[in-house]
């Protein structure tokens, strides 16, 4: 990420690296940067959680538009850029896909992974604009005036999601139109590479949901169950997931069959363990 960053065209740009409790020396290779970026390292003696990273990053930059890049993404030389020129005009929020990059070895990400995510960046290109604010994440933008009128991330979201989600939300409840253009996708370096590891974040992110929901007097979600086959697995399953400790119970026998697996049939599996999780954590 910050060999990327060294090497964007847009002359004028200022990087604020945020080290939320550095355990392996990232200050130092941070800082070995110094020489090719206009760089400020910040460092958290102890881990605050995301929220508490991220609203200490904004406030540090000293940019107009300021534009967030979690340290697994990998921007193109414009990426910057076309970032700015995004903010020519009214006040906007910038949100940019992030393609998964899988090792070419890795069986998750050949069944399941790749599939699922260029269905949900098709989908969310097609997303109504009431909608996108939930797609807020690790690629957006803003300007310091907008940022400054939403406010700081939410530091009491401190399990897996949401916080981002939150932003996007607050933004959108104030009347920023929110965009998604396709010239400034970005390649993740660092998706889930088994079933568990992806299941286990559904299970937290529905957990982080409901706080969210109760933070902005929302609706529950709730958990609309069909009468088919798959739901009533999907269902059964959910009954079964508590906690972390039994979503790798189902999920790891999946992960060890997936390679020996048609695709098809690996790609059902996972998908009941992953929807399973998510189902539980709306249920509980």
């Amino acid at each position: 990420m910050l060999a990327a960053l060294a090497s964007q065209t847009h002359a004028d740009t200022e990087v604020v690296v945020v080290l939320d409790g550095d355990i392996d020396e990232s200050a130092r290779v941070a800082r070995t940067f110094a020489d090719r970026l206009d760089l400020q390292v910040i460092e958290f003696p102890e881990n605050r959680g995301r929220s508490a990273a991220l609203s200490a990053g904004f406030q540090a930059a000293t940019g107009r538009v300021l534009i967030r890049c979690d340290d697994d993404l990998e921007p193109p030389p414009t990426h910057v850029e076309r970032h700015v020129a995004h903010h020519a005009g009214e006040p906007v929020g910038i949100i940019g896909m992030c393609p998964d990059v899988f090792p070419a070895d890795n069986a998750y990400g050949r069944v399941y992974g790749v599939p699922v995510d260029q269905r949900l960046r098709r989908d969310a290109y097609a997303l109504a604009p009431q909608e996108r604010w939930r797609l807020w994440s690790a690629n957006v933008s803003v300007t310091r005036e907008t940022y400054d009128g939403v406010g700081p991330y939410d530091d009491a979201f401190r399990a897996y999601g949401w916080e981002d989600i939150d932003w996007g939300y607050r933004l959108h409840r104030l009347g920023v139109p929110i965009r998604i253009p396709d010239d400034i996708e970005m390649d993740h370096h660092n998706p889930p590479l088994t079933v568990r590891e992806r299941a286990e974040r559904a299970l937290a992110s529905g957990r982080s949901r409901r706080f969210f929901e109760a933070k902005h007097g929302l609706e529950r979600a709730r958990v609309v169950a069909g009468t088919g086959v798959w739901d009533r697995a999907v269902g059964t399953l959910a009954g079964r997931l508590t906690d972390e400790a039994s979503v790798g119970r189902y999920a790891a026998p999946v992960d060890r069959m997936l390679p020996r697996l048609p695709a098809p049939v690996g790609h059902k599996l996972a998908a009941l363990v992953i929807e399973a999780a998510g189902r539980a954590a709306l249920s509980d």
